[in-house]
């Protein structure tokens, strides 16, 4: 597995892997992670596979990190 690139961001660490013909786009917010895999064959270059990277595409996976925060802490409240 290699390494493309890191993408900056405010909130969210973003790293994009080369691997298995596929590109890993790893977001990570705190003790929380999100995959996506897509196939390379879509995509000319490394460089054109950030641009899955919208701002609306990065507001949803911030929603969703927040559901998975709440969900965990709902799990976690024992009793």
């Amino acid at each position: 597995m290699r390494v493309v690139g890191e993408i900056p961001h405010p909130e969210i660490k973003i790293t994009i892997f080369h691997w298995n013909n596929r590109f890993l786009l790893k977001l990570e917010w705190g003790p929380f992670e999100q995959t996506y895999k897509v196939d390379e064959y879509e995509f000319s270059s490394d460089e054109e596979v950030k641009t899955i990277l919208t701002d609306e595409f990065l507001n949803e996976a911030g929603t969703r990190f927040q559901e998975m925060a709440k969900s965990l802490q709902k799990a976690t409240q024992f009793p």
